[in-house]
């Protein structure tokens, strides 16, 4: 009987023994293994930070989280970013990691040029990444910067340029460690993929700040400059103006024979265009109120012929009052708005104005007014819906919450109108509701008579 014989395959003969080299033969596919998980982890940890990065909505959160990241990426525990465009059309910011506001000042006692980030900043040819790897030890470092070190308890530091197509340069990070330290080569290599798409990101927010700074600009030049002084009475108002640019508005001005109008309105959308419309019937409600400021129905059914003929697809709330300080007297009429609320020591209630539709709404506006005395020492308070809206709960729950803070002013603020408006304003939008971005303007003005 004839001995089996193994199968052969091409180009081997699996009668002969594999040579003992042969077992290492699988080192380099391991290692190659190894390299392909190693770029997949990386990919994954950029993934993830990036993710972190596109999900803040603000410089000061994406220059936070920027250095969160990096830190992590370099394995330092500290860190500041300088926001400096070179355009120098701002905005600038200076953010720390791991830093008190103190420490940041110390940090800024030293000569830029003798830092690393001030050598990125001022654009120095051998600035595109700086390492220092023992600050104590270098022979060349300023002496002011070696004090601070030591100071502060940092040894080391990594920084890197910020920059983006658009405006080139936008500012510098540096992360700084505890020890004598420098980033490996692959860690270089990550924060400064990091740092690329992080600096894409700065412009986008960077551009929309600029275009919420110029929004807020010309709001706040198509507002009051300053309030009037009119006998018995005190003035105070609050304003916050939405991203994009909403339409609220407020006036205050004085009128014939020591009395006052008092108005706030809100145009419907936002932007430039919302804006400039906000403009134009401010300035045509204060020619009707010069005109006919005793009749606050005539003011707003002027203004409503107004818009049919100037703004056709528009609408507009507004509330006008007429103010006698004198006898205390309010004669005021209001169009689809939020109505004024009296604030007290004995009392604090909402005054109620007639249901009526919004300006532009309907065919004709027309609404009887309402007219009211404020006792001495109380403050009417005026608002626009931005207020209301920005609480984000329906609208019933929205007043009722609106009602409860004006009642818990406490009474040694009553006296202030503008503490009033604080206290109404912090107490219905809480934690920072009230800068928070928002599509809705928010509006208040308050009138204390004596």
């Amino acid at each position: 009987m004839s001995t089996p014989q193994l199968p052969k395959v091409a180009g081997n003969d699996p009668s002969i023994p594999s040579p003992a080299h042969t077992a290492a033969t699988a080192a380099p596919g391991a290692l190659i293994q190894d390299r392909l998980a190693g770029w997949v982890s990386d990919l994954t940890t950029l993934h993830e930070l990036t993710e972190r990065l596109v999900r803040t909505g603000t410089l000061t959160d994406a220059l936070h989280e920027l250095l969160r990241a990096g830190a992590a990426l370099v394995g330092a525990r500290r860190g500041l970013v300088v926001l400096e465009p070179a355009d120098g059309l701002g905005p600038t910011d200076t953010v720390g990691l791991g830093l008190a506001h103190a420490d940041l000042g110390h940090i800024e006692t030293v000569p830029r040029s003798a830092t690393s980030y001030g050598r990125i900043l001022e654009g120095l040819p051998d600035a595109a990444a700086v390492a220092v790897p023992d600050l104590l030890s270098d022979t060349e470092l300023d002496p002011r910067h070696r004090e601070v070190a030591a100071r502060l308890g940092y040894a080391a530091s990594y920084a890197l340029p910020l920059t983006a197509e658009i405006f080139g340069r936008i500012g510098a990070a540096v992360w700084l460690y505890d020890e004598p330290a420098e980033p490996t080569e692959r860690q270089r290599h990550l924060v400064g993929l990091y740092a690329r798409y992080a600096g894409e990101h700065l412009t986008r927010l960077l551009e929309l700040e600029r275009a919420r700074t110029k929004v807020a600009t010309v709001a706040e030049e198509l507002l009051p400059s300053r309030l009037p002084r009119v006998s018995g009475v005190q003035l105070a108002a609050r304003h916050r103006t939405g991203p994009r640019g909403g339409g609220d508005w407020y006036d205050a001005l004085a009128l014939p024979e020591g009395a006052l109008g008092l108005a706030v309105g809100s145009v419907t959308g936002s932007g430039p265009s919302a804006l400039a419309a906000m403009g134009r019937l401010r300035a045509s409600l204060r020619a009707y109120a010069v005109m006919e400021g005793e009749d606050p129905v005539a003011v707003l059914s002027d203004l409503e012929l107004l818009m049919r003929l100037t703004e056709p697809a528009r609408a507009a709330t507004a509330l006008f009052a007429y103010c006698e300080p004198a006898q205390r007297k309010i004669v005021l009429a209001g169009a689809g708005h939020t109505p004024p609320l009296v604030i007290g020591e004995r009392r604090c209630e909402f005054i109620e104005t007639s249901l009526s539709a919004p300006l532009g709404m309907l065919a004709c506006w027309e609404a009887p007014s309402v007219e009211f005395s404020p006792q001495p020492g109380e403050t009417v308070l005026l608002s626009t819906d931005g207020l209301l809206h920005r609480t984000g709960e329906p609208m019933d729950r929205a007043y009722a919450r609106l009602h409860a803070a004006a009642a818990s002013v406490p009474p040694g603020l009553l006296d202030d109108p503008g503490a009033i408006a604080d206290h109404v304003l912090h107490t219905v939008l809480p934690d920072g509701l009230d800068a928070v971005d928002s599509a809705e303007d928010v509006v208040i003005l308050a009138a204390r008579f004596a």
